[in-house]
């Protein structure tokens, strides 16, 4: 079956797709090349044009990854003339609802942060933050120290813990959860730059936290009909989980889980059978993924320079990489986050050098 695949960065799902036999296509915004190696396509700014571009592919299906749970719009588009594998466009706009996401949470048994829409203000003080209410990947996110919020902003309470995360899969009506995953944020600020299975908390805490966000993956698939891959985000206190978001299409950590794992979205999009608890591919293949970012412009080397069966999302050789864009992603199985993220600084510093910047 010739499946088309569409996202901001579409290499991860391309390469699940061909480890689990499908033919594939694959539409993003970078064009890396691991990604050419597996699936022919094309490149284009935005979703818009990559919607676009979708109208001229042959496949006969298609599924949608990052960068388009907010445009049900342009889900609707990929999906005319091809069976959809993932949750219906029609259902996207409820799933990405905060005050719907935590009505279902809290009828699961977890919590969720008090939210507020962009007219209103805190009565007390706090620590709220201010998101937008359509964002992705922590962009976006900061502080709020007062003054007006555009009409596509919301509040939130801050709480403070560990961002985590389950990788799950749903048929519309149950899900089973793959594993959790501790979200790293490296940086300042909050955006997202990879995740790590298990979360780093002890066995006690780990087990309560798998029990609250299993009930909640079940509420969400029932609630809001996702189907195929999803995640849900959420802070540990120690005690509770705060539930943020539901992302309703496979999320990045979907890759920790390996081969097995695109062929349970698509099972699971069809709402034929969920994949057993502890049964592959609900067990990992990696433990750390780290999406490296480059803090001044610089131009990739040769692909060949990348150290093997560890860097992945790799640039092709020559382009330029503008300050703050994601450089390459390692995906490692027997490091720590730690020593992964000093392997990540050593071949960025490498690449800061003159001669490899000059490409």
């Amino acid at each position: 079956m010739r499946v088309l695949v569409v996202a901001v960065s579409a290499r991860m799902l391309a390469e699940l797709a061909a480890a689990d036999g499908y033919e594939v296509i694959a539409l993003d915004r970078f064009g890396d090349a691991d990604l050419r190696a597996v699936a022919p396509g094309a490149t284009a700014p935005n979703g818009e044009a990559l919607a676009a571009l979708a109208g001229d592919v042959e496949a006969d299906a298609v599924v949608y990854g990052a960068g388009f749970e907010n445009r049900p719009d342009l889900v609707a588009r990929l999906a005319d003339g091809r069976e959809l594998l993932g949750t219906p466009a029609g259902l996207l706009t409820l799933a990405r609802d905060p005050w719907a996401v935590g009505a279902a949470a809290r009828a699961a048994g977890a919590r969720a942060p008090e939210t507020l829409a962009s007219m209103r203000e805190p009565r007390d003080g706090g620590t709220w933050l201010r998101k937008p209410r359509l964002g992705g990947g922590g962009r976006g996110v900061r502080r709020w120290a007062g003054g007006r919020l555009e009409t596509t902003e919301i509040l939130q309470r801050r709480i403070h813990g560990r961002s985590c995360s389950a990788v799950a899969i749903g048929d519309g009506h149950h899900a089973t959860v793959l594993g959790l995953t501790e979200q790293l944020h490296l940086r300042p600020g909050f955006g997202w730059m990879g995740n790590a299975t298990p979360p780093r908390l002890p066995d006690t805490e780990l087990a309560e936290l798998d029990g609250q966000l299993r009930a909640v993956c079940d509420a969400v698939a029932a609630g809001f009909g996702v189907r195929g891959a999803f995640g849900v985000d959420a802070v540990w206190d120690g005690r509770h989980a705060w539930v943020l978001e539901v992302n309703p299409r496979p999320p990045a950590s979907l890759e920790l889980f390996g081969p097995g794992s695109f062929e349970a979205h698509v099972r699971g999009a069809r709402c034929l059978e969920l994949p057993r608890a502890g049964a592959p591919p609900a067990t990992t293949c990696a433990n750390v993924k780290l999406v490296l970012f480059a803090s001044r412009e610089l131009r990739a080397p040769d692909p060949r320079w990348w150290p093997a069966d560890l860097v992945h999302d790799i640039p092709r050789a020559g382009e330029t990489i503008k300050r703050g864009a994601p450089v390459c992603t390692l995906v490692s199985t027997d490091v720590s986050v730690s020593e992964l993220g000093e392997r990540g600084a050593g071949l960025l510093a490498g690449l800061y050098e003159p001669v490899l910047a000059g490409g």
